[in-house]
């Protein structure tokens, strides 16, 4: 959580196990199938749909389902109609919110946010109304032991990269949006894939909560990921690592 990263998208996710799994895997398939939809049903030719296939790789989804995925499209047998839009607003203790979903039905969608937001004390903003605070980037994250942080850092930065923090957990490489293909293909040629890379949102600040603040915005996380239109949270704020432990326990 936001103690062990200054900018990791935070979403906190309670339920079986099962449950959990089935919800990211619909996830991981809108975002195949709208990518696919976008350019070429090609990963190597349609860098969109190469980061959602190695998403779904480092969620161990079966290739059959992304290979199905990709094929509905190709073969023009898909006739979802997706699109992309993006709530922000302020939660508990004025904490900024970005809600990334896909979906189609945005009236749909965008009461099910309201709705999450009235119940936990939050308000939804206009576009752009939290987004200033915030740098959009491409973010790679690789585990701790792929790599010494120096050799990280001077392999990144060669790739492209903008910045490399790097800790016992991992090492978070940065980039502008605009070059997160070529970072990204590079970084995979020397490391193979990473655990994740996506477009993120990361906080310029975080904002600080109390225990009974930070009950109140998980809730609130909870709720927002009960959402099958949403695909990400990002938020800026942080927990004392003690404080998460005994809410999550």
């Amino acid at each position: 959580m936001a103690g062990h990263s200054k900018f990791k998208n935070i979403m906190h996710r309670k339920g079986a196990q099962d449950k959990k799994r089935a919800k990211v895997f619909a996830r991981l398939i809108r975002e195949i199938t709208v990518a696919a939809k976008s350019g070429l049903p090609e990963p190597d030719k349609n860098p969109r749909l190469r980061s959602a296939v190695i998403a779904a790789r480092a969620a161990n989804m079966p290739k059959d389902n992304v290979d199905r995925a990709i094929k509905r499209v190709a073969l023009g047998e898909d006739d979802s109609s997706y699109e992309e839009v993006r709530y922000e607003g302020y939660g508990p203790g004025g904490v900024a919110l970005i809600v990334e979903a896909m979906t189609d039905n945005r009236n749909r969608t965008a009461s099910e946010v309201r709705a999450a937001f009235n119940k936990y004390g939050g308000s939804l903003g206009e576009t752009n109304s939290v987004s200033f605070m915030f740098d959009h980037v491409g973010l790679l994250q690789y585990a701790a032991g792929t790599a010494s942080a120096d050799e990280m850092f001077e392999t990144a930065v060669e790739a492209g990269a903008s910045n490399v923090e790097s800790s016992d957990e991992g090492h978070e490489v940065t980039c502008d949006p605009d070059d997160f293909s070529s970072v990204r293909d590079s970084l995979m040629e020397s490391y193979g894939d990473p655990e994740e890379a996506y477009l993120a949102w990361k906080p310029q600040t975080m904002t600080p909560l109390d225990e009974d603040k930070a009950q109140t915005m998980l809730k609130l996380l909870d709720a927002l990921d009960d959402s099958d239109d949403v695909q990400r949270v990002s938020a800026n704020f942080e927990v004392a690592d003690d404080v998460l432990a005994r809410l999550t326990a």
